[in-house]
């Protein structure tokens, strides 16, 4: 039987989208409780779904960075 940690290690090991269509479809397996009532799981959907729409916007990891390290600087 497969554990929680060889699924995680492998997990991890996933490209950055891959892990992120796994946790939306996690996310999405949960009961209604954690997902009607958690302002932040509402924002994470939005998100998620305006990445649908317009996957442009979205951002890699370097370029979150920068922006991040960027308004420190200021």
């Amino acid at each position: 039987m497969t554990t929680f940690s060889t699924i995680e290690t492998l997990a991890l090991k996933l490209p950055e989208n891959q892990r992120a269509v796994l946790a939306a479809r996690i996310l999405d397996s949960l009961p209604a409780l954690f997902q009607e009532n958690d302002e932040g799981l509402a924002e994470a959907k939005k998100r998620d779904a305006e990445l649908d729409r317009c996957p442009a916007l979205a951002l890699s990891l370097e370029e979150f960075d920068a922006k991040i390290h960027g308004r420190r600087a200021q």
